[in-house]
């Protein structure tokens, strides 16, 4: 008696199993192709998303370090301070500042600058300009914070050479400390945006900018309307970068003027840092850490727009 076969009946004895559907993929190629980077998913859950979600539920209590028994839950009391606090918004304003002049007018534009002369200058000047800003980047935070601080300080190097030109000198880390930092973060971190638009401008074809020369297009010109346009998304990505970095900066500003005098220097990560731990109050710190991921967050989203608009 034979088998019976056919669509959708069992196979009999012997019999090859029927060939998969053309374009179909077994069940377990997903699996495999994300097996190798579980470890670095396990890795990143464990020492990057478990501490941030951990601090946000800290800053949703009244933690602190000294003095108490055991912390409660408070809601939203802590940002609520915050926003009440003059000394909070005053930190804010000067984060925006510091952010401002010293990433996005000094290094964005500095490094520009540099890159784009650097193209025309012989190899000397541009090994030697290299090694200069490059030097001042590698600088531990530390060492660059004590050398702007002999610069700017009342018997330093910048009112040496203002009383040998016989111009007014005055203790600039005083009067005029935000500026002072922000100077010190361009010196320091100019290399970087100098490094990216060097590579950017390498990438234009030469042929374009010397159908422009040709046809009487100047040195401004072929700038505004043939370099910038063609490296529109470096500037993106530089001022993202510079932008995330210069919000953080702390051991520069703290080893400078400790976000003195009076809090004219202090930006939002001095802030926190003496909430937290000079004060105690890591709950109330906390919350100002995740209102400074929000400011960076809002800078990031405004980049990021920019970055997706084609040139």
């Amino acid at each position: 008696m034979k088998t019976a076969t056919g669509p959708g009946l069992a196979k009999g004895p012997g019999r090859a199993p029927a060939p998969a559907a053309p374009g179909a993929r077994p069940r377990h190629v997903p699996f495999l192709r994300a097996l190798p980077v579980t470890p670095a998913v396990v890795l990143l859950i464990l020492f990057l998303a478990g501490p941030i979600a951990y601090c946000a539920y800290i800053a949703f209590t009244d933690l602190q370090l000294t003095g108490q028994a055991e912390d409660s839950f408070v809601g939203f009391d802590n940002f609520r301070a915050a926003f009440a606090d003059e000394a909070f918004r005053n930190a804010v304003w000067l984060t925006l500042v510091f952010t401002v002049i010293s990433a996005l007018l000094g290094q964005n534009t500095l490094g520009l600058a540099l890159a784009a002369l650097m193209q025309r200058a012989s190899k000397p000047v541009r090994t030697l300009v290299g090694a200069v800003v490059i030097t001042a980047w590698v600088l531990p935070e530390v060492v660059a914070g004590f050398l702007l601080y002999a610069f700017f300080r009342r018997e330093g190097t910048l009112n040496a050479i203002l009383d040998w030109l016989h111009l007014p000198t005055q203790n600039w880390l005083f009067t005029l400390p935000i500026l002072a930092v922000s100077f010190a973060n361009v010196w320091r971190g100019t290399a970087f945006s100098m490094l990216v638009y060097s590579a950017a401008l390498n990438e234009i074809p030469k042929e374009i900018t010397e159908a422009a020369e040709v046809d009487g297009a100047g040195g401004w010109r072929r700038m505004w309307h043939i370099t910038l346009p063609m490296i529109r998304r470096s500037i993106g990505t530089n001022l993202m970068l510079i932008t995330l970095q210069t919000l953080s900066v702390f051991g520069l500003i703290w080893v400078m003027t400790r976000g003195g005098p009076g809090g004219k220097s202090q930006t939002l990560p001095l802030f926190m840092y003496e909430e937290a731990f000079q004060k105690s109050m890591i709950g109330y710190g906390t919350a100002v850490a995740l209102l400074l991921l929000v400011v960076g967050s809002l800078f990031s989203v405004v980049y990021l727009r920019l970055l997706r608009t084609e040139v």
